[in-house]
This record gives C-alpha cells, sequence and structure tokens, in this order.
C-alpha cells in the first residue's frame, strides 16, 4: 500500500493558492484513480485509489500546513507503512513556476510542512515531489506569496504542472523513487 499525501490548507480562503498545489496534485489523482468516495480521517481528507497496481491512500491533511505531520504519522501507522511507502507533494518557492523535484529524504528547505512532518515521522527519510511555483519575487513576504493565487499569466504552466506531478507520483507508485529523480528532475 502506498501513501500520498498532498500539502495544503483546508477551505475556501486557501483554495488555488500556490501552497495549496498539493491539494491540486491529489484532486488530479482522485479524479483519475479513486475507488472510494472522498472521507474524513486521519484528520484529513482521504480517498482509497488504486496506483501502480497498488493500492493507495490519497491524502489531503486539514491541519493547516504547519501541522501536517499529525495526518501524515496517523495514517502511517494505522495502516502500519515503510516510510518508504509515502509521497509528500509539496509546493516549492525556490523552484521555477511549474517545475518538478522528487527527493528521497533530505531537509525540509524551509516548506512549513515538511517542517512537522520530518519530526513526526522521526526521519527525513520519505518520498517528496515539489512542484515549483517560485520565484519569490523581491520584496515580497514569503507567506502572502505563497497564500497568494496564481497569475493570469501562469495559469497555463501550473495547469500543465498539476497534470505532471499526477503523472510522477503514479510512476512513483509503480517504479520507485530513483526512476522518479532521473525522469522528472
Amino acid at each position: 500500500m502506498k501513501l500520498v499525501v498532498g500539502l495544503g490548507n483546508p477551505g475556501k480562503k486557501y483554495a488555488a493558492t500556490r501552497h495549496n498545489i498539493g491539494f491540486d496534485v491529489i484532486a488530479e489523482l482522485v479524479k483519475r484513480h479513486a475507488t472510494s468516495r472522498p472521507k474524513v480521517d486521519f484528520q484529513g481528507e482521504v480517498v482509497d485509489a488504486q496506483l501502480g497496481g497498488d493500492r493507495a491512500l490519497l491524502v489531503c491533511p486539514h491541519t493547516f500546513m504547519n501541522l501536517s505531520g499529525q495526518t501524515v504519522v496517523r495514517a502511517r501507522d494505522f495502516y502500519k507503512l515503510n516510510n518508504q511507502d509515502i509521497l509528500v507533494i509539496c509546493d516549492d518557492f525556490s523552484l521555477p513556476c511549474g517545475k518538478l523535484r522528487f527527493r528521497a529524504k533530505g531537509s525540509a528547505g524551509g516548506q512549513k510542512g515538511l517542517e512537522d512532518i520530518i519530526p513526526a515521522l522521526g526521519t527525513d527519510q520519505f518520498s517528496r515531489l515539489r512542484v515549483g511555483i517560485g520565484p519569490l519575487p523581491d520584496r515580497w513576504d514569503a507567506a502572502d506569496f505563497v497564500l497568494g493565487k496564481f497569475t493570469k499569466q501562469e495559469q497555463p504552466e501550473i495547469s500543465l504542472a498539476i497534470v505532471r506531478a499526477a503523472d510522477a507520483a503514479e510512476a512513483w507508485a509503480a517504479r520507485g523513487i530513483d526512476h522518479c529523480m532521473n525522469t522528472f528532475n
């Protein structure tokens, strides 16, 4: 079984913001692969799916970005999953808009959701897919930027990135992190 977690903030106020790109990728995966209706569990929205021939749990934490670790660790522990079976999808304003980057481990790199997940899991050894939402404009506050919406000019590029990120998550489930780092980075 795989656990695929898209990071974001719940509620209409945050819908379609840069910080919610993880939720958007999960929504695309739900459209393609859901085998159940959404339900609330582990302090998030959960949908059963089939990815890469395996059962997958698609999760959007409702704890807000900075407390995402609570949802991830509860789902991992309930299903007794290995950390290698977890993929976290999140935004990264250090990457150009639409660029994808896989990592098998590493620091949070300033991403607040990852900053909470790493200590909750007790390790940085889990897959993550960062989706570029940047660059952060000069003199902009990072929080204001990530909680803002994509510009009209960025919309086509970010829509394509969401589709490509869903494709990448499928590849991760089917072929693993090493294949994805070689293919999508």
